[in-house]
C-alpha cells in the first residue's frame, strides 16, 4: 500500500519551496550547491524505485545525468552500468512488452503528454518483476528530449491483483457451478436480489426482485421463512427449513440455508430436495428390507469392527450355528469367543478386504462353542459404521456338504479301488501278486495299520498268504497254528458269512488264546470280512488297528465285504486256471495226435489230387484225339456223300429213290487197316448206306465234346496256373469289326440279326483282343443256343466311371433271377438245364476273362423279353497309351 501511495502523492519535497525533481535538474546548474548533493542521495536511496534523469538528443543518442542507487535494487545492475549503456534496461524488458513499451514512448514524445507504463522486467538473477514507469519530457531550447521521472516496484501489487482476480474467477465459477437458487432477503420478507443460472425456476428476475414472500409463497411456507430470517438476523447463526411447493412437476421438496450477508439482510441458498427425500425413504425401506433379511437370513450374518473384530450385531442364524448366545457375542471379538480354528485365517480376511473391499467364498473353519469344527464359505465385504470401518460377513454353512463331499471322494475311492482289483483279476493269472496288490491298497485307503488275507485249509489249518502292515507293528505274515480247538474257535467267529466289527479289544469277551493273539500282535481294534467259496469258509480279509480303537464306518465295512468277494473270485479264478491247465495240458496232447493224423490224410489227398490230375490229362487227351479222329472220318464221309451225290445227278437218275432218302454209301477200303481187329477181305471192301442227318448229327455232337474239353482243359489250366492274357491298349470298335466277321456264319445259320449301337469315338480299352473276342462270341452263343431262330441283338456302349460298359441285349426268352446269379460260376448243371454244360464252362470262362482284365460281368432279364449281357473294362490310362 505504501508503493501505491507514493505513486499517486506528490514527489516528497527536499526543502521548503524545492521538489526532488528540480533538485536534479539543478544538479546541473552552475549556481548548484554541491552540500546538497548528498541529500538528494540520501532522499533518491530511501525511495522505493528508481529516480532517473535521460537526455535524448536529436541525433538519437542518449544520455543519463542521473540516476539512483535504486536502480541495484531494482534492476540488478550498477548506475555505473546503466549510464554507461542505456540499452541494458532496454533488453531486461518482457519480450511481451517490448511493443507496448516502445509505443508509449513514441506517443509521449510525439504528445509531450506525461508518460506512464506498466510491464515487466526479467532481472539478470532470472526474477520477473512487474515495473512502473512515470516521467515528465521536456523539450529543451536546443531540440533535445529530457526525460525525468521514477521507475518503481509494483510486483507484489500485480501479484495482490492476480490472486484477487483468481479468487473472484473461482467464487464466481463456484458460484455458477452451484444449481442452487440464492436471494437476498431483507428482515421484512423483501426480495432484493436473487440468482438463478442453471436453477428450475419459472418467474423472471423482474417478477421476483422487490416482491414480498407473502406474495409468491404459500402463506405457511411464507410464515415459515419468516420466522426463520428473523432468527437468523438475531442470532447470527446458520438457520435450515424445509417446506414443499406444488409445481408442474408434482409437489417437490425444499431445503433453505439462511446466513447474515448484510444489515438486516440475509442470504437464502434454496434446493431442490425431491430426490434426497426420495431417496431417504427409499433408503429406510431398504433398511427396513435390509434388517428383516439379516434377522430371517438362513446364514449366518456378523458386523464387527475390521481392526478387532469386536461384534457390533449378529442374526439369530448366528447363534445357531455357533451356539453363543446374542448377549454372549456382542462386544466381544472373535478370538475371545475363540471361533478361528486356524488364526492366520482371519489375518488373511483382513489383508483381502483392505486390498480389494470384498472378500468372496472363502472356505473357512470355526470352532462352535461345543468344541465341534463346522466348515462354512465366508463372504465378506467392508462398510462404513458411522466413520468406523467394520466388516460385514456371511456365513454358510458347508459342512453337510462336505462330509457328503468327502464320502463322495471316498466311495470314488473305494469304486476305483474295486474297479482296478477287478481288471487285475481279469488280466493277471498271478494270485499271489493279485493278493498281496489288494492288502496294501485296501490298507492305504483304510488307512489301518494291518490288512492281511488268511487262508482256511482242512489240512495246513490257519495260514497268513498276504499282509500289508505298518513297520511299527509286528507282522502276522506267515503265522499259522494247528490246534484244532483254536482254529475251530477262529472259525466260528467268522461262520455263517458274517462280519466281524471289533472296535475296542478291551470290550468284548473273548477265550485267553484269542487274547493272547490280539496281545501278540498288538491289535487294538479289528475288522475281519470271511472269503466264501461255494458257500464254505475259505479265508478271510483282516484289517487291524494297532495304534488304538477305532470306530469303523459303514462305508468301510462295505468296501471290505466288496474285497473279499473280488478276493474270493481272484481265487477261483486261479483254482479254474490250474483246472484248465490240466486240461490243456492234456489237449495240447489230443491236438498233437490229432494234428498227425490230419497231416497224414493231407498227404493222402494231395496224392488223389494228382492222381486225379493224371486221369484227367489222360482221359482228356485220349478222348480229344478219338474225337478228333471221329471228326475227321465223319467230315469226309459227308465230303464224299457231297461229292457222290452230285456225280449220279449228272450220270443217271435211276437212283431217285436212294437220292430221295439221301444215303451215302460209305467204303471203307480208302481207310489203313487196324491190325488189331483184322476184317475180312469181303468186309473191308463193302459199302455201308448211312443218312446224311445222322452224319452232321454226329460232327455236331463230336464238336460239342471237343470244344467241353478244351473248357475244361482251359480251366483245368487257370486254376492251377492262372489266366494268362496280353493286355494291350486296344479301340472297341475295331476290336468289335474283328468280332462280327467271326460272328457272321453263325448268325446266319440261326437267322439272327445285329444292331451295332457302339459309338466310332470311344477312347481307348485296356484289354486282350482274342479273349474278348471269345467273350463276345460266347455271350452270343448262350442266347442262341438257348432261343428258337430270328432273334434280335442290339450291341451298345458307354463310358461310366473310367470303365467302358458294353451290353448285348436280346429279344428271346427270360432268366429267373437265381439262374442269372448262377449262371457264370462253375457248378453241376441240372440235365434239365437250358444251358448246357459246354455253355456253362464256357460262361464261367468268360466271367475268369472279365474279372482278369479289372472288370465285371452280369445278366440282366428285360421287363418284357430277352437277356442283356453287360461287362466294363477299364480305360486305357496315358501312361499305357505313350507306351512303345
Amino acid at each position: 500500500m505504501a508503493m501505491i501511495t507514493l505513486n499517486i502523492m506528490p514527489i516528497a519535497y527536499i526543502s521548503k519551496g524545492l521538489r526532488v525533481d528540480e533538485i536534479v535538474k539543478s544538479r546541473h546548474k552552475p549556481d548548484f550547491l554541491s552540500e546538497k548533493i548528498p541529500l538528494l542521495e540520501t532522499v533518491a536511496a530511501n525511495l522505493p524505485g528508481m529516480i532517473f534523469q535521460i537526455l535524448q538528443r536529436q541525433d538519437g543518442s542518449v544520455f543519463i545525468p542521473y540516476i539512483s542507487s535504486g536502480c541495484k535494487y531494482l534492476y540488478e545492475l550498477e548506475p555505473e552500468a546503466v549510464q554507461a549503456d542505456f540499452q541494458v534496461l532496454c533488453k531486461l524488458i518482457h519480450p511481451q512488452d517490448i511493443q507496448a513499451f516502445t509505443e508509449s514512448i513514441a506517443v509521449c514524445r510525439n504528445t509531450l503528454t506525461p508518460w506512464h507504463w506498466e510491464g515487466r522486467i526479467v532481472t539478470p538473477s532470472g526474477k520477473l518483476k512487474w515495473i512502473q514507469g512515470t516521467s515528465q519530457p521536456e523539450l529543451q531550447e536546443d531540440g533535445d528530449f529530457l526525460w525525468h521521472g521514477l521507475i518503481m516496484d509494483i510486483t507484489d501489487r500485480k501479484q495482490a491483483q492476480e490472486k484477487l482476480q483468481e479468487s473472484e474467477a473461482r467464487y464466481k465459477a463456484i458460484l455458477d457451478a452451484i444449481p442452487d437458487l440464492m436471494f437476498r432477503i431483507s428482515r421484512d420478507g423483501e426480495y432484493l436480489d436473487l440468482k438463478s443460472e442453471g436453477a428450475n425456476i419459472t418467474l423472471s428476475r423482474e417478477e421476483i426482485v422487490g416482491k414480498n414472500l407473502q406474495e409468491l409463497l404459500p402463506s405457511d411456507v411464507a410464515a415459515i421463512s419468516q420466522v426463520a430470517i428473523a432468527k437468523t438476523l438475531d442470532s447470527g447463526i446458520l438457520q435450515t427449513c424445509e417446506y414443499q411447493l406444488p409445481t408442474s412437476l408434482g409437489i417437490r421438496d425444499y431445503e433453505a440455508r439462511l446466513v447474515v450477508s448484510g444489515t438486516d439482510e440475509v442470504l437464502a441458498i434454496v434446493r431442490d430436495i425431491t430426490d434426497r427425500k426420495q431417496g431417504e425413504v427409499a433408503l429406510q425401506n431398504l433398511a427396513q428390507k435390509f434388517a428383516k433379511a439379516f434377522s430371517c437370513s438362513p446364514d449366518s450374518i456378523t458386523i464387527s469392527t475390521l481392526q478387532e473384530g469386536r461384534f457390533i450385531e449378529v442374526n439369530d442364524s448366528f447363534v445357531n450355528l455357533s451356539g453363543y448366545g446374542r448377549d454372549e457375542a456382542i462386544s466381544k471379538t472373535s478370538f475371545e469367543l475363540n471361533l478361528w480354528v486356524h488364526d492366520r485365517d482371519r489375518l488373511n480376511l483382513v489383508q483381502e478386504l483392505q486390498s480389494t473391499g470384498v472378500a468372496r467364498n472363502l472356505e473357512i473353519e470355526f470352532r462352535q462353542k461345543s468344541g465341534e469344527i463346522i466348515t462354512t464359505l465366508l463372504s465378506a465385504e467392508v462398510i462404513d459404521l458411522n466413520g468406523i470401518p467394520a466388516i460385514l460377513a456371511v456365513h454358510h454353512d458347508i459342512t453337510e456338504r462336505k462330509q457328503v463331499e468327502a464320502q463322495l471322494r471316498f466311495c470314488a475311492q473305494r469304486d476305483r479301488l474295486l474297479a482296478e482289483t477287478l481288471v487285475r483279476i481279469r488280466s493277471s493269472l498271478n494270485l499271489e501278486q493279485i493278493l498281496q496288490t489288494t492288502v496294501t491298497e485296501v490298507r492305504q485307503f483304510l488307512q489301518a495299520d494291518r490288512v492281511f488275507i488268511g487262508l482256511n485249509n482242512a489240512n495246513l489249518g490257519i495260514k497268513t498268504i498276504a499282509e500289508s502292515v505298518d513297520p511299527k507293528y509286528p507282522s502276522v505274515s506267515g503265522w499259522s497254528i494247528n490246534d484244532e480247538a483254536y482254529l475251530q474257535e477262529l472259525r466260528n467267529l467268522l461262520k455263517d458269512n458274517l462280519v466281524r466289527v471289533v472296535e475296542d479289544i478291551t470290550q468284548i469277551e473273548a477265550s485267553p488264546k484269542v487274547k493272547a493273539h490280539y496281545r501278540k500282535f498288538q491289535t487294538k481294534a479289528t475288522l475281519a470280512v470271511p472269503i466264501m467259496l461255494n458257500n464254505e469258509l475259505f479265508g478271510a480279509l483282516i484289517a487291524n488297528q494297532c495304534s488304538g480303537a477305532r470306530h469303523w464306518q459303514p462305508i468301510e465295512i462295505d468296501l471290505l465285504q466288496q474285497m473279499s468277494e473280488q478276493v474270493a473270485i481272484a481265487i477261483q479264478q486261479s483254482q479254474i486256471c490250474q483246472k484248465l491247465a490240466e486240461l490243456n495240458t492234456n489237449l495240447e496232447y489230443q491236438v498233437q495226435e490229432r494234428t498227425a493224423q490230419l497231416e497224414q490224410k493231407m498227404q493222402e489227398v494231395e496224392k488223389l489230387h494228382r492222381v486225379k490230375d493224371v486221369v484227367l490229362h489222360t482221359v482228356a487227351h485220349d478222348l480229344r484225339t478219338s474225337v478228333m479222329g471221329n471228326l475227321m472220318v465223319l467230315k469226309n464221309l459227308l465230303n464224299q456223300g457231297v461229292e457222290s451225290k452230285g456225280a449220279g445227278e449228272q450220270g443217271s437218275r435211276g437212283a431217285g429213290e436212294q437220292g430221295s432218302r439221301r444215303e451215302i454209301t460209305a467204303s471203307l477200303s480208302p481207310l489203313p487197316p487196324i491190325p488189331s481187329a483184322p476184317l475180312p477181305l469181303s468186309h473191308a471192301q463193302s459199302s455201308i448206306p448211312i443218312s446224311r442227318s445222322i452224319i452232321e448229327r454226329m460232327i455236331q455232337g463230336n464238336d460239342r465234346q471237343l470244344t467241353m474239353i478244351n473248357s475244361l482243359l482251359e480251366i483245368n489250366s487257370c486254376e492251377k496256373q492262372g489266366l494268362e492274357i496280353k493286355i494291350e491298349p486296344v479301340q472297341f470298335s475295331t476290336l468289335l469289326e474283328g468280332t462280327f466277321s467271326q460272328l457272321e456264319p453263325m448268325l446266319t445259320q440261326n437267322q439272327a440279326a445285329l444292331k451295332n449301337l457302339v459309338p466310332a469315338d470311344l477312347p481307348l480299352v485296356m484289354a486282350d483282343g482274342t479273349r474278348l473276342q471269345k467273350v463276345l462270341v460266347n455271350l452270343i452263343a448262350h442266347s442262341l443256343h438257348n432261343n428258337p431262330p430270328g432273334l434280335n441283338f442290339t450291341l451298345s456302349a458307354t463310358v461310366e466311371g473310367g470303365m467302358i460298359r458294353t451290353q448285348i441285349q436280346d429279344d428271346g426268352v427270360v432268366m429267373s433271377k437265381v439262374e442269372g446269379d448262377r449262371l457264370f460260376d462253375l457248378h453241376v448243371r441240372d440235365p434239365q438245364d437250358c444251358c448246357s454244360t459246354s455253355i456253362g464252362l464256357k460262361m464261367y470262362l468268360c466271367r475268369k476273362v472279365i474279372k482278369a482284365h479289372g472288370g465285371d460281368i452280369g445278366v440282366m432279364s428285360n421287363r418284357k423279353r430277352g437277356l442283356t449281357f453287360w461287362f466294363t473294362l477299364p480305360l486305357a490310362t496315358s501312361s499305357a497309351t505313350n507306351r512303345p
